[in-house]
């Protein structure tokens, strides 16, 4: 397929190495900084354009991976007659894009995207939705070339998911960040966490989580919880959030 990016951020840089890497034919990369839609244009052999009236009609699938106010405006301005057009939001719905033409979908992937890191796409999970027979057929298609998981979801079932993926990602990150300046101030490295950091990771692949969870707060160890709360009493925030954890957890494990 020839496609046509309409973004050059981070989920552009990847998905357009990605459709490259599978043989598909990058035929221009829309910025409005145009050195920004040169560099990834030059890394994937395209056409770097920094105007919406320079885009050419010659591509089969015009991807827009900007950020969800962005397609809103872009609704407003573009227009690709019968072409089909996709966005990749978790949370936007799809006739967003209804305006742009009849044919339209959704090829959402539930990953953070970071432009520098290296990526495995054949396993990336892409989480598709179309206007029609045709449009869902091309996408899986696209999607199917890239990688070979591939999931049709509607609207409501992509935003549960993208509201999961917030936890397991953003949340995840987050804990791991407390940890981290926690042991910063207290002088001891983080890099001593590692290991149970990836085990905890490993556990996905197991089963039920909440069968795998550990801890004092799953053997209602209260010894333990109230010491570790004592440890925090200088730390409402953080004394707060150990609370929250400690009662979730003792009331899905029991």
């Amino acid at each position: 397929m020839r496609i046509t990016f309409i973004g050059s951020g981070n989920v552009a840089t990847h998905l357009a190495r990605a459709a490259q890497a599978a043989g598909h034919t990058v035929c221009q990369v829309m910025s409005r900084e145009y050195d920004h839609a040169e560099a990834l244009a030059t890394m994937v052999g395209a056409e770097a354009i920094d105007a919406l009236q320079r885009v050419s009609m010659e591509a089969d699938v015009y991807v827009l991976a900007v950020s969800d106010d962005s397609l809103y405006d872009l609704a407003l301005e573009l227009r690709l007659e019968r072409k089909l057009v996709v966005h990749t939001s978790g949370t936007v719905p799809i006739n967003v894009l209804k305006p742009m033409s009849r044919h339209h979908g959704v090829m959402w992937a539930p990953q953070t995207f970071i432009r520098s890191v290296e990526m495995d796409y054949s396993h990336l999970p892409f989480c598709i939705e179309a206007s029609d027979a045709i449009s869902l057929a091309k996408l899986k298609q696209l999607a199917g070339s890239i990688s070979d998981k591939c999931y049709e979801l509607n609207a409501e079932q992509r935003k549960k998911l993208h509201l999961a993926s917030v936890m397991v990602n953003n949340f995840g990150n987050a804990l791991n960040a407390i940890a981290q300046d926690y042991l910063r101030k207290e002088d001891i490295p983080f890099e001593i966490l590692f290991p149970i950091i990836e085990m905890t990771a490993q556990k996905i692949y197991h089963g039920d989580l909440w069968k795998l969870q550990s801890g004092p707060a799953a053997r209602r160890d209260t010894r333990t919880i109230d010491a570790h709360r004592r440890m925090l009493a200088d730390d409402k925030d953080l004394l707060d959030l150990y609370d929250i954890m400690t009662k979730f957890i003792d009331h899905a494990t029991h």
